[in-house]
């Protein structure tokens, strides 16, 4: 992947863990257990002018490894903040999410969001201030099956900027 990477150079690559058989990521990368790799893997990336994210559980002791990996940036999974089932739940991952946003940031990572958001759950995380970048294609694109692209795109920067 590092290979290919370099040969196409593209400004920006998230690492996001992949298993054959999901159809879509379960969880973000486990990053404490292979910090010495990815510190070597992220640094030919950036060598080659990639700016390099990682995508991540919010979680206090990934968010941290991350840091120490050279990635410029995390990208913080809200999969488990999109599908809870209840307010109660929701919140205690909103909760998770913020903690986890609030010390990438001050650990002076750029901090992206996305997995599962919507537009109905979106407008919590876009107002945590420190995350500067929202993932939210799939919502977007299936939305646009119904209503075209430019109003899908703009009902949901509408929420964001609310």
């Amino acid at each position: 992947m590092q290979r290919i990477a370099l040969e196409i150079k593209p400004d920006f690559s998230t690492l996001v863990p992949e298993k054959r058989v999901e159809l879509t990521t379960e969880g973000g990368l486990e990053v404490a257990s292979r910090i010495d790799f990815l510190k070597s893997f992220i640094a030919g990336l950036q060598r080659g002018g990639i700016t390099v994210s990682l995508f991540v559980d919010p979680d206090e002791k990934q968010i941290a490894a991350s840091k120490k990996t050279g990635a410029d940036c995390v990208e913080i999974h809200t999969g488990a903040y999109a599908n809870a089932r209840t307010e109660i739940d929701r919140h205690r991952e909103f909760v998770k999410i913020t903690d986890a946003v609030k010390l990438a940031s001050s650990l002076g990572l750029q901090v992206g969001a996305g997995h599962g958001l919507n537009y109905l759950n979106v407008r919590n995380i876009a107002g945590i201030p420190e995350v500067s970048e929202l993932n939210i294609g799939h919502s977007i694109i299936s939305r646009a099956a119904l209503v075209g692209m430019d109003r899908a795109v703009r009902d949901m920067n509408q929420l964001i900027e609310a």
